[in-house]
């Protein structure tokens, strides 16, 4: 009985140190991030960072559908795309009323129906993220209902993604097609946009929001609804003769995952300048996924370690080695579908760091028989009875 107290004592003093450093990293990432590189790194590159962290939040987004549900999303440049439109129409816009300069390329005397609710901006935020939440939710019902899942469901939000882009390149006259809805030229709040100031302020809202996704993605993956969501991820059938109907939860993550890339495709979009059909390309879409599974899945903090350290190295590769950049990159995913299948963070959690010096023979010193520590019926005994988090 004392064994058994003294276990529980031991796992929530365990959690509670790892809340504490949890809470202790996002605070020094957030000085060194939002305060003291905004001092040294130029205008330029404070505006890629800032594009980066942005990608990091539909990451998060991908994580949690994927790496905790097990939902292969391959069309999420949709739900992206439809977030920095909106934001762009709402820039177009000011000052209010006005009417964009391309109507007149072709003719558009009148602002169509669906621009005017963008002259909020008030509505312009609540429908960044709730439109794309919205389409999602509906693609996801029409998939989940009828029990689509694995390959089918990639196969299907990428044939929704090319179904998209090629609508989106045919409206000239009413979002001005191919060539997109420029930002960098508008002004907010009478400031433009382009502007040091107010890229600046774009960077340190996308910390903020970085920060605020990654404590909704933790907070819905850690109680029972997250245990839900790997359970459904595991054996979907089982949950289903558990009593519990996997559709509803299923569409609600979709959707939630789909507001979180809204968000972050209108903050890339301000900080890009610029948004066109492009964001809604196959290749940007799997390279979301490539960015999880490089930082690991189903971890989160995985998903912005994947996000920087891919763009990062592909900024640094192209600028040093602009001809063959991208063999480097190949065998970085490479490296990492082969060698590292859970991805940096899944291997370091794994004592991957062990195991890569046992590798090179520095084992670890052990306070029992040599003998007995090294049999793998031992350590396979070990591994079965070891409780799993």
């Amino acid at each position: 009985m004392d064994v058994e107290v003294k276990t529980g004592f031991e796992k929530r003093r365990e959690q509670r140190q790892k809340k504490l450093v949890e809470i202790v990293t996002i605070a020094v990432l957030t000085i060194v991030f939002g305060i003291i590189l905004p001092l040294f790194i130029p205008a330029f590159r404070l505006r890629l960072l800032g594009r980066f962290i942005s990608l990091a939040i539909v990451a998060l987004g991908i994580d949690l559908i994927w790496g905790y549900t097990g939902l292969l999303s391959l069309g999420h440049g949709i739900f992206f795309a439809l977030g920095g439109y909106a934001l762009a129409m709402h820039l177009n816009l000011q000052p209010q009323g006005q009417l964009p300069e391309f109507f007149t390329l072709y003719g558009v005397s009148e602002l169509p129906w669906f621009w005017q609710p963008f002259n909020s901006f008030l509505i312009t935020i609540i429908a960044l993220v709730v439109i794309p939440g919205i389409v999602a939710g509906l693609l996801g019902y029409l998939v989940f209902r009828n029990r689509i899942k694995g390959v089918y469901f990639s196969i299907l939000t990428q044939a929704a993604l090319i179904v998209f882009f090629n609508f989106f390149n045919g409206q000239q006259k009413l979002i001005n097609g191919t060539n997109g809805l420029k930002t960098d030229t508008q002004t907010i709040f009478g400031v433009l946009a382009s502007s040091r100031q107010a890229q600046l302020a774009f960077y340190e809202i996308s910390i903020i929001c970085l920060i605020l996704v990654y404590l909704l993605c933790r907070w819905l993956t850690i109680g029972r609804f997250g245990r839900l969501l790997v359970a459904i991820r595991d054996d979907e059938t089982r949950v289903r003769f558990s009593g519990y109907n996997p559709t509803g939860y299923k569409v609600l993550v979709f959707a939630i995952s789909g507001a979180i890339a809204g968000l972050a495709g209108a903050l890339y979009t301000v900080q890009t300048g610029i948004i066109t059909p492009n964001a809604m390309d196959v290749a940007f879409s799997i390279e979301m996924v490539i960015w999880v599974a490089v930082g690991g899945r189903g971890t989160l903090i995985g998903a912005i370690f994947g996000v920087l350290l891919v763009r990062l190295a592909q900024t640094f590769l192209s600028e040093r080695f602009p001809e063959v950049w991208l063999f480097f990159q190949g065998a970085l995913f490479l490296i990492v579908v082969t060698v590292l299948p859970t991805g940096i963070i899944g291997w370091w959690r794994d004592d991957g760091w062990e195991k890569l010096l046992n590798f090179f023979g520095y084992r670890r010193p052990v306070v029992t028989y040599p003998s007995l520590e090294e049999d793998p019926e031992i350590q396979r005994e070990r591994e079965e009875l070891t409780p799993k988090q």
